[in-house]
C-alpha cells in the first residue's frame, strides 16, 4: 500500500499548520516565558494557569471555545470576517487551534532556560546602563537559546499531533482542513483501512522524530558555542 494524493495533501497541510503555528507561537512564547521569570508571585501564577490551561482541558473543549470566539459569529471571529479574514473551518484556524494546544510546552522549555541563567547576568547589564530590552536581546535569549529550540520543537511536535480541538474549531475539509491526524481518525474509522492508518501514523511519528532530532543537534552546538565563548 502506497500514500494516496489526498494523504500527501494531509501530510503537506500538517506541516504548513505546524510550521505556521510554530512561528506565531514563538514571540508569544517568548514573551510569556520572561514575564513569568519577572513577575511578582500573584501575577506570575495567574499568568501560568492561562497559559497551562490547554493543556488542561479536553481538546474538544478548547476547540469549542475558539469556535464560540473566532467563529463567523464570535465576538472576535465576526470582526475579523468584516475584515476579511476568516478562521474558522479554514487552514488558519487549524494553525490557530495548533498554536493554542503548543504554546504551553514551548513555554516550560523557554521558561527553564531563563530561570537557569545567573541574575548577575542581567545586574552586570544594568549595571552598564543597558535598558531592558537590550539585556533581553543581548544577555537572557542568547543564553536562553538552547531552551528556545527544545521550546520549537516541542512545539512543532504538538501542532503537528494535535487533533480533538482542530477538528472541532476547523473540521476535516480534504485540502483544506483535512490534517494527518485527522487523516489518521478517518482511516480508523474505515473498516479494512487499519494498514493505511498505522502508514500514517509511521509518517507522523517520523516527521515528529526528525524534528526532535534536529532540535537536539542543534542545541548541542548552540552550548557548545556558548561553553567556548
Amino acid at each position: 500500500m502506497s500514500l494516496s494524493a489526498e494523504d500527501f495533501a494531509a501530510i503537506g497541510l500538517s506541516l504548513r499548520v505546524a510550521g505556521a503555528a510554530t512561528l506565531v507561537d514563538l514571540p508569544i512564547a517568548l514573551a510569556a516565558a520572561y514575564a513569568l521569570t519577572r513577575s511578582r508571585f500573584a501575577t506570575r501564577v495567574a499568568l501560568d494557569a492561562l497559559i497551562t490551561l490547554p493543556l488542561v482541558l479536553p481538546p474538544v473543549a478548547t476547540g469549542f471555545l475558539l469556535l464560540v470566539l473566532f467563529g463567523r459569529n464570535g465576538p472576535v471571529g465576526g470582526w475579523l470576517a468584516s475584515v476579511g479574514v476568516v478562521l474558522a473551518f479554514h487552514w488558519t484556524g487549524a494553525a490557530l487551534a495548533a498554536g493554542v494546544m503548543a504554546l504551553p510546552l514551548m513555554v516550560r522549555p523557554i521558561r527553564l532556560a531563563m530561570e537557569a541563567i545567573e541574575p548577575t547576568v542581567d545586574e552586570a547589564g544594568l549595571t552598564l546602563g543597558a535598558a531592558a530590552p537590550v539585556r533581553f536581546w543581548r544577555l537572557t535569549l542568547p543564553l536562553a537559546l538552547p531552551g528556545v529550540v527544545a521550546g520549537l520543537a516541542l512545539a512543532f511536535a504538538k501542532a503537528l499531533g494535535e487533533f480533538g480541538a482542530t477538528i472541532t474549531f476547523v473540521g476535516a475539509i480534504p485540502g483544506e482542513t483535512l490534517t494527518l491526524p485527522a487523516a489518521i481518525y478517518q482511516a480508523t474509522q474505515v473498516p479494512g483501512e487499519e494498514n493505511h492508518a498505522l502508514m500514517l501514523c509511521g509518517v507522523s511519528a517520523s516527521i515528529a522524530v526528525v524534528a526532535v532530532l534536529i532540535s537536539e543537534i542543534v542545541s548541542r552546538r548552540v552550548a557548545e558555542r556558548q561553553r567556548r565563548t
